[in-house]
């Protein structure tokens, strides 16, 4: 029996500033990872966003990025390991705080945008944030890119690790995820994008943008809340991967 958790990242609004449809998205997914304000995000956000998930049953992650507003987190910085391993652990504290406050339990960690890339590949950095999640709840599960040096480091940690796959972006041969300023990195269609879905999930490969089959674990499949058929597309997946056969859970 198939079974795959469905995350999104959501909780970056800042401000005056409004991103996502947070609230329309909560349904179809059964993981949020949540802004802690270094790239997005702030503490009334948070907490917004906190309670959303509380109210819908849906496992709350923290979402640590690099500390740049301006950017989304998504340009690359040269931190230092310990660099590193404080921001994670300062982003941690914080979310952590809101869901203690509203009476829940933080579930999980993903890494965001360029840290989240980096740390794919980049064996100190991934075991630095791995370190910053071990000394403040080793019970948290790591999600981060399948195959990646972040989910080794994971797992040399002794951590429980999900392996994370993306219906709407596309793959190299190596199984990292197609730069974001490449002209060929999204999915054109949103059938194209359930079809890569399915078959990352059914049968564990992916087509490389080069040609080559590429072999892949998924154990929870990233959406995005923030496009601009965001929800119709949430609604979508769900609905087929269900007449897969394939059951939507939070991972445990």
């Amino acid at each position: 029996m198939m079974k795959i958790d469905i995350n999104c990242d959501l909780g970056e609004s800042f401000g005056a500033y409004q991103m996502g449809a947070d609230e329309e998205i909560m349904p179809f997914i059964t993981s949020a990872n949540i802004a802690c304000g270094f790239h997005a995000g702030d503490p009334v956000v948070m907490r917004q966003t906190v309670k959303l998930a509380l109210n819908h049953g849906v496992a709350i992650g923290a979402h640590p990025g690099f500390p740049d507003l301006v950017g989304f987190g998504r340009r690359p910085m040269d931190l230092s390991a310990e660099e590193a391993y404080t921001s994670v652990v300062y982003q941690l504290g914080a979310l952590s705080a809101f869901v203690q406050a509203e009476g829940g339990k933080l579930h999980h960690v993903k890494p965001h945008g360029a840290l989240y890339n980096m740390a794919a590949k980049d064996k100190q950095l991934a075991e630095a944030i791995v370190q910053a999640i071990v000394d403040f709840d080793s019970s948290l599960i790591l999600y981060g890119l399948s195959g990646s040096k972040l989910i080794t480091a994971g797992k040399a940690a002794g951590l429980k690790v999900a392996e994370e796959v993306f219906v709407d972006r596309t793959y190299q041969a190596d199984g990292s995820l197609t730069s974001r300023r490449e002209p060929k990195a999204f999915i054109a269609t949103d059938k194209e994008a359930i079809q890569q879905a399915i078959r990352m999930v059914k049968e564990g490969t992916v087509q490389a943008v080069t040609g080559e089959v590429v072999s892949i674990s998924a154990d929870t499949i990233c959406i995005h809340g923030d496009g601009p058929h965001a929800l119709s597309f949430a609604r979508y997946i769900r609905q087929e991967l269900e007449h897969q056969g394939i059951i939507i859970q939070t991972i445990e």
